[in-house]
């Protein structure tokens, strides 16, 4: 429902209702059965909406879990090179004479 396809398609349909239903049609103007298909495809589009948008607020909120886990074990590798780094017994240099 969110392409140029449907777009297109649903314009193509929508002209082809008015222009099927000239005159004395099987649904004339004001195309009140027109308007309860295209209400109905409103609300499923909302539906729709309202679980895609869901599914990606579960899908970021994953991908921040793993972006935290990640920051944890990398400070964690940090803090032990550090540790043995100053375990590293320090050489003076000689003197210049």
């Amino acid at each position: 429902m969110g392409s140029w396809g449907f777009v297109v398609g649903a314009l193509v349909f929508l002209a082809g209702w008015m222009l099927g239903n000239r005159g004395t049609g099987f649904d004339p103007y004001p195309f009140i059965l027109l308007n309860l298909i295209l209400s109905c495809l409103a609300a499923m589009q909302g539906a729709i909406l309202l679980i895609a948008a869901r599914r990606e607020d579960q899908i970021s909120s994953q991908l921040a879990h793993h972006d935290y886990d990640i920051n944890v074990e990398t400070i964690e590798m940090v803090r032990e090179v550090r540790d043995m780094t100053r375990e590293i017994p320090t050489r003076t240099r000689p003197t210049d004479q």
